[in-house]
């Protein structure tokens, strides 16, 4: 789960009652719900006027949604967290759509690149999403919910009453069994009790959890950690980085002609380097040209070598690769046994724009 810091952090406890329009109360149990535990009223569903633009949809809207069940789904298209939950919600609309569920994702960016509604649109396109999607580039929902997280779920009943909310990927079982049972309470058929099977691949597959010894680190200074070359960073000027001999576990380092700034580092020079010492299966980077439209090369060495079949899925096996567009690229997804690895990133060219690091 990424926690959002646009907004101070709000405990997870708290947050779905300060949606605006708590009404309470309780519910009888109908035979369609005997047995399952009892869903509270946990607030009513916020207007939704606020989306600077919709895709695959007319605007929604909290009258125009009665009568269906409703996930709204808050997402940025970076994230790898929400990366990784994006299957089951993508197989939950397909699933259940014919029996009155809505999902819409709401996509609230984390970094500048994801405000521009042109990339919102590549992304939805190229992750196949096809169900409804709010772009509020301005926050404007995300504050209207009080949200704090990607990924972030809230399941809405057929008279708009939030029933439950789930922060963070994980407990896909659950989620779905609130969907049937929020169906069920609204006279909906459900035909198909069993769960959704999904074959995730690429950055959408689980996490390698038990193999997992390194966390996101943002690359800009406002909120970096363990950076290790000689000087410091030097703030929002270019300059000349080098790098350590030796890495210990989760500490990085440059080398080249850079700037670092508030929330991402940026090349001014060819052959810049980045490395980073981590221990995951996958490792994923958060990039983009400085300018629209350049194409980058990149190469990437684990443990001074080429990847080979530990490549990811935007490098080949010789650890060349193409930086085209701002958004997350895998690097590296290695076979077992996992261990310490150390990865060096070669920019051939000048004008790549770095953001953080992702693991799994």
């Amino acid at each position: 789960m990424k926690t959002g810091w646009l907004l101070p952090a709000i405990p997870i406890v708290v947050v779905a009652a300060f949606i605006v329009g708590s009404s309470g109360g309780g519910r009888s149990a109908t035979p369609a719900t005997a047995g399952r535990s009892r869903l509270p009223v946990e607030g009513t569903l916020p207007s939704l006027n606020a989306a600077t633009e919709w895709l695959n949809s007319t605007p929604l809207t909290p009258d125009s949604l009665r009568g269906k069940i409703v996930l709204i789904d808050f997402w940025t298209y970076s994230c790898i967290n929400w990366r990784r939950s994006l299957p089951f919600v993508r197989a939950w609309a397909e699933k259940y759509k014919d029996q009155g569920l809505v999902v819409i994702g709401v996509h609230s960016p984390e970094f500048p690149f994801e405000k521009d509604a042109a990339n919102v649109r590549w992304a939805v396109q190229d992750m196949k999403i096809d169900y409804p999607v709010a772009v509020d580039s301005e926050w404007a929902i995300w504050n209207a919910f009080r949200n704090n997280y990607w990924p972030a779920l809230y399941f809405f009943d057929t008279q708009g009453r939030m029933r439950h909310h789930q922060f963070g990927e994980g407990d896909y079982a659950r989620s779905e069994t609130i969907i049937q049972q929020l169906l069920a309470e609204g006279g909906r058929g459900v035909t198909d009790h069993g769960l959704v099977s999904v074959n995730a691949v690429g950055a959408e597959a689980a996490a390698d959890w038990n193999s997992l010894k390194s966390g996101e680190n943002y690359l800009g200074y406002e909120r970096t950690e363990n950076f290790v070359s000689p000087d410091g960073t030097i703030w929002d000027k270019r300059h000349v980085y080098v790098a350590p001999m030796r890495l210990r576990l989760n500490h990085w380092a440059l080398s080249g002609a850079w700037t670092v700034g508030k929330q991402s580092i940026v090349l001014n020079g060819a052959s810049g380097r980045i490395m980073y010492r981590f221990h995951a299966r996958d490792l994923h980077l958060v990039m983009g040209p400085a300018a629209r439209g350049a194409s980058l090369r990149f190469r990437v060495l684990v443990d001074g070598q080429p990847p080979g079949i530990a490549h990811g899925t935007d490098v080949d096996g010789l650890g060349n690769g193409l930086v085209l567009e701002s958004r997350m690229y895998q690097l590296i997804r290695q076979q077992r046994p996992i261990t310490d690895r150390q990865i060096e990133i070669e920019f051939i060219d000048a004008g790549v724009e770095v953001f953080s690091f992702t693991f799994g």
